[in-house]
């Protein structure tokens, strides 16, 4: 039995007012969706304002990555940048490896890396550069055989979209 049906209100339609168990079901309702923040409540299609990354640069960051030069697979889905209050975290195609790094002393530079061994064993190294640049993070990818750049941006909250099935 679904949750929802769309054949029927969701509240019944034996009072003409609102009363207080209606209220208390829609700010249940709201709080479920996360639809009491500023996001929700904008008209549809008003954007949010851009946070500068070089003062507020902790949270998620995703992008595609685009190939500049040799053999890149890791552009074939979005990647995501993590950052947190002391470290970092690049997951190329958000695939199964991982870049971790420390946030540094430098304001503006993000660095990640991770050294894996190929078949021969010999070192295969994937290092991740990032700077700010407004409301974005520019990027370059690199591994011996691949180097990349990428336009990091923060995922747009749809929840309420989502919610009703747009």
């Amino acid at each position: 039995m679904p949750l929802f049906r769309l054949d029927r209100p969701l509240l019944p339609s034996r009072s003409r007012g609102h009363g207080r168990a209606a209220i208390a079901g829609a700010l249940i309702l709201a709080l479920s969706v996360g639809c009491l923040s500023v996001g929700c409540m904008t008209p549809a299609g008003a954007a949010e304002p851009a946070t500068d990354a070089a003062r507020d640069p902790v949270g998620i960051w995703t992008g595609t990555l685009v190939a500049e030069r040799g053999i890149c697979p890791e552009t074939r889905a979005p990647s995501t940048l993590q950052i947190e209050s002391r470290r970092i975290a690049f997951t190329p195609a958000d695939g199964v490896h991982t870049l971790r790094g420390q946030r540094d002393a430098t304001p503006g530079r993000f660095h990640a890396q991770l050294v894996l061994s190929d078949m021969n064993r010999k070192p295969f190294p994937m290092v991740f550069e990032g700077t700010p640049d407004g409301a974005t993070i520019q990027g370059t990818y690199g591994t011996p055989r691949c180097r990349a750049h990428v336009v990091l941006t923060r995922p747009q909250a749809h929840a309420m979209d989502h919610f009703m099935g747009h």
